[in-house]
């Protein structure tokens, strides 16, 4: 029976398990409130090979409240002792920025969208043109604004951490009811970072039957291997933080990969995707300059004419120019047809027809 391959397409690009992993590059808050260092990383993450470049649409008062309430402080992680608004004001992209944004990726090529937090961030994102829109983790429950979403018309990705099996399902239906016709999920653990023993990446192949549609990975270990693992379960896409310096101090730069070790995940990840081929059991370009080296049958004494081939008569032994092992039984106790000298091949032709 052969596999459903479920795809979507965003900017003319296939996404499916037949088509390289797509690649998207997290700029995420890793500005550390610059705009130059937000373009620089743009050029920065076009370099790597990557397929898109995402970034993240909202401002304090769109995500959170401005309260000091122990409800919105927060303890433990990275960002212990801020409160949300605190954090999301200094982490936020500045919309005014957006625009240089989404031409600097124009210019190098690159796809960019972004993940709305509300319904202004859907509609300042459509007025830019963005080709699709990433439901982060945390928006994952919020039925509404996936709905909202789904009504664009435009290709959705939606990031799984922290949602069980219901909740993905609900959050599913709610992107199909909006109108959603190219949908990716990507299989995800909330953690910053996570480590990879909680990632359970044979969900994947699950989580693709069970919801009918691709899967990919959001990944926040602190290296490639988990990624490109997944690469091997079936994850079509791969979405990763980037910073240019993982100690410039920003929100996320910690868990983020810097330029070179995203060049080798963007690598890392094609080489694996090819790897993983099809079922082939035939033999393969790369061996054909080896079959001579294949162990085979040789004559390791001298011989005349009509002598019977006896057990010290023949070896099995490289290269493999000679009958294969597997017909030693048949050529011992057969006469020859001719003088053999030792360190010739076995062939059938030296053999007497009764073989």
């Amino acid at each position: 029976m052969t596999k459903t391959c479920h795809s979507i397409k965003i900017a003319d690009r296939l996404i499916s398990a037949d088509q390289p992993p797509y690649v998207i590059c997290e700029l995420s808050a890793n500005h550390n409130g610059s705009l130059d260092t937000a373009l620089q990383m743009i050029d920065a993450a076009a370099a790597t090979g990557c397929d898109a470049i995402k970034l993240q649409t909202y401002t304090a008062d769109t995500i959170t409240l401005k309260s000091d309430d122990e409800a919105f402080q927060i303890t433990g992680g990275l960002w212990d002792g801020r409160t949300l608004y605190d954090l999301y004001e200094e982490a936020h992209t500045p919309w005014d920025w957006h625009k240089s944004l989404f031409e600097r990726a124009a210019r190098h090529g690159m796809t960019m969208f972004s993940s709305p937090f509300d319904t202004t961030a859907v509609d300042f994102l459509v007025d830019l043109n963005a080709p699709a829109f990433k439901i982060a983790s945390f928006e994952v429950i919020d039925l509404p604004l996936i709905r909202y979403v789904a009504s664009t018309g435009k290709p959705m990705i939606m990031s799984t951490g922290m949602a069980d099996e219901e909740e993905i399902g609900e959050a599913v239906q709610a992107a199909r009811d909006g109108g959603c016709q190219d949908l990716l999920l990507l299989h995800c653990v909330s953690g910053y970072p996570a480590p990879a023993e909680d990632y359970n990446l044979r969900t994947i192949a699950d989580m693709e039957a069970r919801f009918g549609v691709p899967v990919g990975l959001s990944d926040h270990t602190l290296d490639n291997t988990t990624a490109v693992a997944s690469i091997a379960l079936g994850a079509v896409a791969i979405e990763k933080h980037f910073t240019l310096d993982r100690n410039g101090g920003g929100p996320d730069d910690s868990f983020s990969l810097e330029p070179a070790e995203f060049t080798q995940l963007c690598k890392s990840a094609k080489t694996a995707w090819q790897a993983i081929g099809q079922v082939d059991y035939g033999r393969k370009s790369s061996e054909q300059g080896n079959i001579k080296f294949r162990r085979s049958l040789y004559f390791v004494k001298d011989m005349k004419a009509d002598d019977i081939v006896t057990a010290d008569a023949v070896r099995s032994v490289r290269p493999g120019y000679g009958l294969p092992p597997k017909y030693t039984d048949k050529i011992i106790g057969a006469r020859v047809t001719q003088a053999i000298r030792r360190n010739t091949p076995v062939s059938w032709d030296l053999l007497k027809s009764d073989v």
